[in-house]
């Protein structure tokens, strides 16, 4: 991986396909890390698209940070600046959950980097859940994962997923069974969220929204049809897929995001 020193930490991140393709930024979820788009990656830089995925602060190979340093808003902040760091020029900004908030967010603050937005399993609302969550976040800042596994897992994949694809959900299961400590620091910073829906009046850019038939954490009209209406967007629904949207369900998500991206005028060269 290669690693960028942006807004006073250093991200990691891969950067594919041809330098003079339409670039897709990809943002991954909480718990996971830059490869859980390794399959839309694959696909779009198949298709002369230049893709870049990386890891947040304080998650994958990407540096530590302190709790007050992980702010929904500071990782959006991070984002723009990687974007920026590359000269990407305006991008398309596809997040997953966490990933989704920083997406709503540039869409928000930053339509000077954008061509697009689409957020996965997310919302443009405070936390909706935070009753059930903060013990859990709490729990991950004292002890990590490992005890609190079997929970993670319902809450990031559907169904489906938990019970006829053990393939997909084995390795993510080893991958968040071995997060530290540090991750609740990161939860506390996702939880604790503030809304953005009156900040997306007026939303200057295309926004999609897909929301996963079987989300245990932010299910329609959460994830769906209330971002489509804060941001003037579009909204779909995925079936047999949870909260890892992107990962569950990844040829479906592709099709999606290629007729969403082919909706928009390509950047000028």
């Amino acid at each position: 991986m290669r690693s960028a020193a942006v807004n006073g930490t250093k991200l990691a991140y891969v950067d594919e396909g041809p330098r003079e393709g339409t670039p897709i930024v990809f943002s991954h979820s909480l718990f996971f890390d830059h490869t859980m788009y390794d399959g839309l990656l694959d696909r779009f830089t198949r298709e002369g698209f230049r893709v870049v995925s990386y890891d947040h602060r304080n998650q994958g190979a990407s540096a530590p940070a302190p709790r007050g340093e992980l702010d929904m808003d500071t990782l959006a902040e991070d984002a723009a600046a990687l974007i920026e760091h590359l000269g990407l020029g305006k991008c398309h900004f596809v997040g997953n959950s966490l990933g989704g908030f920083i997406a709503l967010r540039l869409a928000a603050r930053r339509p000077d980097l954008l061509l697009s937005a689409a957020a996965l399993c997310s919302s443009a609302e405070e936390e909706h859940q935070l009753e059930q969550f903060a013990p859990l976040a709490d729990h991950l800042a004292t002890h990590g994962a490992e005890q609190v596994i079997d929970t993670l897992m319902y809450i990031m994949f559907g169904d489906t997923s938990l019970a006829e694809r053990p393939e997909l959900c084995a390795p993510w299961r080893e991958f968040m069974v071995r997060l530290g400590p540090s991750i609740g620091d990161s939860a506390l910073g996702v939880i604790h969220r503030d809304s953005l829906v009156e900040e997306l009046s007026g939303c200057r850019v295309p926004v999609l929204a897909i929301a996963g038939s079987e989300d245990h954490a932010y299910p329609q009209p959460t994830s769906g049809v209330h971002i489509a209406a804060a941001t003037g967007g579009t909204h779909v629904t995925v079936e047999s897929a949870g909260h890892s949207v992107a990962l569950e369900q990844v040829d479906v998500v592709a099709d999606h995001l290629r007729r969403h991206f082919a909706a928009v005028p390509a950047p000028l060269h």
